[in-house]
């Protein structure tokens, strides 16, 4: 019997193992994770034949480390998880700056972005989060 994939693993890897071009994922939670990594990081008209699909997140790398950045970027994520990935419901969505040494980045120019959420698949839930820095 062959095996079933869902979808292509975040973040792409080949898999030389099995002479694949990419490695693909298997399980229905690290495929949940992957698509929203992947809905995350694509940016509108990246992708063909969907050209809506992603977020306007690059928009915010040059804006003022705030509040009102902070929310732009919650409705940002919000609206295209809505959209893309119906079967997944935020439970907190979290902005901040990082930590001196944390992530090696600018910390003044910096904000980490935290989602976490719940995937209901058939009769079971599980909760996850991404964690990410922008």
């Amino acid at each position: 019997m062959a095996e079933r994939f869902i979808n292509i693993e975040f973040p792409f890897q080949d898999d030389n193992n099995k002479n694949y071009f990419l490695k693909m994922n298997k399980d229905g939670k690290r495929a949940l994770k992957s698509d929203l990594m992947h809905l995350l990081l694509t940016t509108p008209g990246d992708r063909l034949y969907l050209p809506d699909f992603g977020t306007n997140l690059r928009k915010f790398i040059f804006e003022q480390n705030d509040n009102e950045t902070y929310n732009g970027i919650k409705e940002e994520i919000q609206s295209v998880i809505n959209k893309y990935i119906p079967n997944l419901k935020l439970t907190e969505l979290t902005i901040n700056k990082p930590e001196v040494g944390e992530y090696n980045v600018d910390i003044e120019h910096s904000a980490v972005v935290r989602i976490d959420y719940v995937y209901t698949e058939g009769a079971l839930s599980q909760t996850d989060f991404v964690e990410f820095v922008i």
